[in-house]
């Protein structure tokens, strides 16, 4: 891992005074709104050595119920294929078991955003996903989707989540449980564009032709389908999704497109069975005929939910973040995490401790980028903000940053190159 930039390490030496100075110069130049000074000491970053190759890249972290963490990447595998590996932690510890192979294929379509996804459930069952080449076009691909009940030592046949023979592209999954033993999945699809392109019409991404729609399924325990929704038939073509349980129901966020091609941050909620209509997180009315492929976080605890979001509405990049306390029905006005020429986005976000935590990359010099993690109570005020990393990588090579929160700490993951080549790094900030 590199070494934790200059001003971060200082802050961890000096005394409180200059840790304060250093947090508020730091929150004028992202163009954040300035907080009063945290009392407490200031974040601790420390390495947190990950057990891919070199050559690993896509990676994936979530939590388990028990507490594990859990660890998913895509490396090479012979004659040009591609290979999805697994590792895990045990409970409240940083150390990993051996790597497991979830499955391998030369078949696979790869992308630096539209990557596999690892979920485990109370049950004890693992599921995870790749997207698979299933037509005769570049655009043609599905999400495979695989469990495993004894750990991830063995996996169930692939299947196919969307209709078989279906054209077009579906991907930017994201996964939550739906009870025990029962998985949810949300993604983006594109038979619709996919059917006019077969009449005609033009297939493809960044606001060429019918819209992507975003759609929505739950999986039982022997991995069957048992459930499956349209939930918004227009969305932007390839940011990622999210999703968050509140107490009334999960809640799926994702980046919405209207006829005047506004793209803006939507959310729906599944209750008692039922989704409920889109509604925007905020209307900042961003306007942008293409994909920012820049989606959207949220984190949720009991009724209240938050969520983040790149938007470059203002006319320059911002992150933003609202609070919802009826479970997403309405959200209050958004606060500023970053302004600026420097924000990138791939915004995360994890709850824990009764505390919010958000990371997000932004360009740094020289060519390189700079991961940030800052640290926010419920009601949106922010109590710290730490440099994790000088990361090397420049645009989208650097991928998009994992957070968990877990035992006392917050857990990232994200990629850089060496040699050309993608390498995987990882940090624990406490």
């Amino acid at each position: 891992m590199n070494p934790i930039p200059p001003w971060n390490a200082g802050i961890a030496r000096v005394g409180r005074r200059l840790a304060a100075a250093a947090l508020l110069a730091l929150a004028a130049c992202t163009g954040a709104t300035p907080t009063p000074p945290p009392t407490a000491a200031q974040p601790a970053v420390e390495p947190w050595t990950l057990p891919a190759p070199p050559g690993a890249a896509q990676p994936d972290l979530a939590l388990a119920p028990d507490g594990r963490l859990l660890l998913s990447w895509l490396e090479p595998a012979g004659d040009g294929g591609h290979r999805l590996r697994l590792a895990t932690t045990g409970p409240g510890s940083a150390h990993w078991a051996p790597p497991l192979t979830v499955a391998e294929g030369g078949d696979w379509f790869v992308n630096w955003a539209d990557t596999p996804h690892v979920h485990a459930l109370a049950d004890g069952s693992l599921w995870a996903h790749w997207l698979r080449n299933t037509g005769p076009t570049r655009m043609d691909y599905g999400i495979a989707l695989v469990r495993s009940g004894d750990g991830g030592r063995s996996w169930s046949a692939p299947q196919q989540v969307h209709p078989p023979g279906t054209r077009g592209d579906h991907g930017f999954v994201t996964f939550w449980a739906q009870g025990e033993d029962r998985l949810g999945i949300a993604w983006l699809d594109s038979r619709q564009k996919a059917a006019a392109a077969g009449a005609g019409g033009h297939a493809g991404h960044h606001g060429v032709g019918p819209p992507m729609m975003l759609r929505a399924a739950i999986h039982g325990p022997q991995g069957a389908q048992e459930a499956e929704w349209p939930l918004d038939p227009s969305t932007c073509d390839c940011c990622t999704t999210a999703s968050a349980r509140t107490a009334r129901g999960v809640v799926v966020v994702y980046r919405g497109r209207d006829g005047e091609e506004v793209r803006d941050t939507r959310l729906v909620r599944l209750e008692q069975g039922t989704w409920t209509s889109p509604r925007d997180v905020h209307a900042d009315g961003w306007r942008f005929p293409g994909c920012p492929v820049n989606g959207p976080a949220v984190a949720a605890d009991g009724d209240r939910v938050w969520v983040a979001w790149y938007t470059e509405a203002g006319g320059v990049p911002e992150l933003r973040m609202a609070r919802s306390d009826d479970a997403g029905d309405r959200f209050g006005a958004p606060v500023t995490l970053a302004r600026g020429a420097q924000v990138l986005g791939r915004v995360a976000l994890a709850f824990g401790d009764g505390a919010l935590f958000a990371a997000w990359l932004e360009e740094a010099a020289p060519a390189s980028q700079r991961l940030v993690l800052a640290r926010y109570g419920p009601d949106l005020s922010r109590t710290a903000q730490v440099g994790v990393a000088a990361v090397q990588a420049r645009g989208r090579a650097s991928g998009l940053p994992r957070l968990q929160w877990s035992s006392g700490a917050a857990w990232l993951v994200w990629t850089e190159t060496r040699d050309g080549q993608p390498v995987l790094r990882g940090a624990v900030v406490r």
